[in-house]
């Protein structure tokens, strides 16, 4: 079965967001802990996530993917946003626990001049200050496509921050198609051979979900800008062989193209039609 769903507004709660994949024919979804551009957090409401797990457990509904907001910077030049960065992610970890099976994606950040070394180093130190040996959350880096001073646009910067923390076995990778794609890495062409890349570098068995996007742009542009399935630089017979490489198609894909929820339904009525089981 293909596992495929959307990012969905979280201002309703929970309960609404598995409604709302429900109705657009969603197994998964992804949604922000909190303001994308802000910091400000809801206060956890209970019932609603005990409804929304039992409801989840009668329609099929798994793999809960939370976003942290954009405005979270590990490896900011600022000592406040860095302490920022890192309060914002303990405080989303403890909140997930109550998820059964959440997992929680991040971007590692950007340097901002001070360089990759320095970058990576901000990053794991916060991870080793965050993680717990109890959580039961797994936090995700996310591959990026390297605009700017951003860190994780390649394999080996990912390695890198996992190689830095302690208990790196809470972690694994979120890969974004976009991202990858105007990061340089062809995936269109030579599929095959960055999952080997991936595999030598990282390790499949740390790939946990898929950030599925086609480009507005073209190969290794670093530009970061989503296009709808089939109508980028990736195309629809490349997302077709994506979600059905032997190494992917058991993973769980988001969509974070730009539509609304009638948009997505349309785009996964597509994907599951490509689909082979």
């Amino acid at each position: 079965m293909l596992i495929i769903g959307c990012h969905l507004s979280s201002s309703a709660g929970f309960l609404a967001m598995g409604k709302e994949a429900t109705r657009i024919d969603a197994d998964t979804f992804q949604f922000f802990t909190r303001n994308p551009r802000g910091g400000s957090a809801k206060p956890l409401n209970i019932k609603d996530i005990e409804a929304f797990e039992e409801y989840r457990k009668e329609n099929g509904i798994v793999y809960p993917l939370a976003h942290a907001p954009y405005t979270l910077n590990a490896c900011s030049k600022d000592e406040g946003l860095r302490e920022f960065a890192k309060n914002t992610m303990a405080d989303d970890i403890s909140r997930l626990e109550y998820i059964d099976g959440a997992m929680y994606n991040f971007h590692p950040g950007s340097h901002v001049g001070q360089g990759e070394e320095a970058g990576i180093q901000y990053i794991a130190d916060m991870l080793n200050c965050v993680l717990k040996p109890e959580q039961k959350t797994l936090v995700l880096l996310e591959t990026m496509a390297g605009k700017g001073t951003e860190i994780g646009k390649s394999f080996t910067q990912l390695r890198s921050i996992i190689d830095k923390v302690k208990l790196n076995d809470k972690l694994g990778v979120c890969l974004d198609t976009c991202h990858v794609f105007d990061g340089g890495y062809d995936i269109v062409n030579n599929l095959d051979g960055v999952l080997q890349e991936f595999d030598e570098i990282i390790g499949l068995d740390r790939l946990k979900a898929i950030h599925l996007n086609d480009s507005m742009n073209f190969l290794g542009c670093r530009k970061d800008r989503h296009a709808k399935i089939g109508e980028g630089g990736i195309g629809i017979d490349a997302m077709a062989k994506i979600i059905n490489h032997p190494e992917l198609k058991h993973l769980p894909f988001y969509l974070e193209t730009p539509n609304d929820s009638d948009g997505y339904k349309k785009e996964i009525k597509l994907l599951k039609r490509l689909y082979k089981i």
